[in-house]
């Protein structure tokens, strides 16, 4: 449930979870007899769930320590108005990545959408401070690279989770590394001296929004949840789906790479074993 400030090194993060997944070895199949189990382990796909649990509760001890008091008090010194334009430039400049991904995905709707918000926004909006296009009725949506790979039919691989970053898996993980690399607004910073402090103060305060805006459901989460490692991980592989086949519905469960739960309706199972 760790708060997510991306960066260049996740390929360092990356490697570590891999290889901490390989050297803990692998979740102990069941009886081949046992067909409920065995049904259950494949719908899990979590052969790396000894080592995937472990790094999640570093991720948990870390988030408690640091993460979430930092957004605790994000939410109660910054005013609500401020943390909104905050959001909003954020997501706003996020754009030209979803509208790459929405052309990839042959989205035709989509990509229009996104591309009129974003051009709308930067220029009505001043930079994006102020969302109009929803309020002028231009739905919002979320999508990256990983989905992309999903749409051209690419499987999943095992859940991971990794250090920091949180719930994953290989087609994810993928996806972030090209997201990261080669985000459209960071190749036109890369042509000036420098910008290397604009991009890491964007990725910082993206987390921090993320946090803040998962504080409540994730209490929530943590104060009902029998299995907190198992609850997220269904969560998320909900939020995954519903990204994927378009569901704006589930759109406030975990975003892909972090933990971090914006909200959890109360129609969300909570997977338990």
């Amino acid at each position: 449930m760790a708060m997510s400030f991306p960066s260049r090194p996740i390929g360092i993060l990356a490697s570590t979870a891999l290889a901490l997944s390989l050297l803990a070895g692998c979740a102990t199949p069941p009886p081949a007899g046992d067909a409920e189990a065995a049904a259950e382990f494949r719908q899990t796909n979590d052969p790396f769930e000894p080592a995937n649990r472990e790094i999640f509760e570093f991720n948990e001890k870390l988030d408690k320590l640091a993460f979430k008091p930092v957004a605790e008090a994000y939410r109660d010194y910054v005013p609500e108005y401020a943390r909104d334009r905050v959001h909003d430039v954020i997501d706003n400049w996020r754009a030209p990545l979803r509208f790459c991904n929405d052309v990839a995905q042959g989205d035709v709707d989509r990509a229009v959408e996104t591309f009129i918000r974003f051009t709308f926004n930067t220029g009505f909006g001043i930079g994006g401070l102020f969302d109009l296009a929803s309020a002028g009725g231009v739905p919002n949506h979320q999508t990256d690279t990983g989905a992309t790979f999903a749409v051209w039919g690419i499987n999943e691989g095992p859940y991971l989770v990794l250090p920091i970053l949180g719930p994953s898996n290989p087609r994810d993980l993928a996806g972030m590394a090209i997201d990261y690399e080669f985000d459209p607004v960071d190749f036109r910073l890369g042509q000036f001296p420098g910008y290397r402090w604009v991009s890491e103060t964007r990725a910082a305060l993206s987390g921090l929004d993320k946090r803040e805006g998962a504080i409540d459901a994730l209490n929530e989460i943590d104060r009902t949840a029998l299995d907190l490692y198992s609850s997220i991980r269904s969560l998320y592989r909900q939020h995954r789906e519903a990204e994927i086949h378009h569901q704006p519905s589930l759109d406030k469960l975990p975003s892909p790479g972090f933990s971090s739960a914006p909200a959890a309706g109360p129609e969300i199972s909570q997977e338990t074993h």
